[in-house]
């Protein structure tokens, strides 16, 4: 998977998570409601601008925090069968941002190895001595 194909499919599930979380989130708790968009949208998608302007420490940072972020929602999502409350809208916003977080590390990662080796130009060879023949 090519980098443009794997940001646009990254950029994608983003705008598919702030739908659900404009869905799902209870807009009456507001501090909460800013918290979510500030945490769960803005924190990635600096993360993603970062690794775009070839910060190499952005894509570590993007890696963890997304590996954190997909354990959470995968304990989420075996947690969430053993309640009653409104499962099946939680169990799709966890899916789309485990989603989400899967292609973050898989963004991250990517950069992580790719950034340096850009950089490298290839060594011109010195011609051949002559022989002493």
């Amino acid at each position: 998977m090519n980098r443009s194909a794997l940001l646009a499919s990254l950029l994608g599930i983003l705008v598919i998570e702030v739908g659900v979380l404009f869905n799902v989130g209870n807009v009456s708790t507001m501090p909460s409601f800013t918290w979510r968009i500030g945490f769960f949208i803005l924190l990635p998608l600096g993360l993603a601008v970062l690794i775009w302007l070839r910060f190499r420490w952005a894509a570590m940072v993007c890696v963890i925090y997304a590996t954190v972020g997909l354990a959470m929602d995968l304990a989420t999502i075996v947690q969430l069968p053993t309640q009653d409350l409104d499962t099946i809208h939680s169990l799709i916003a966890s899916v789309i941002s485990g989603l989400f977080n899967f292609l973050l590390i898989v963004f991250g990662g990517r950069w992580l190895f790719d950034v340096g080796q850009e950089q490298k130009l290839a060594k011109s060879r010195s011609p051949n001595p002559p022989s002493p023949s």
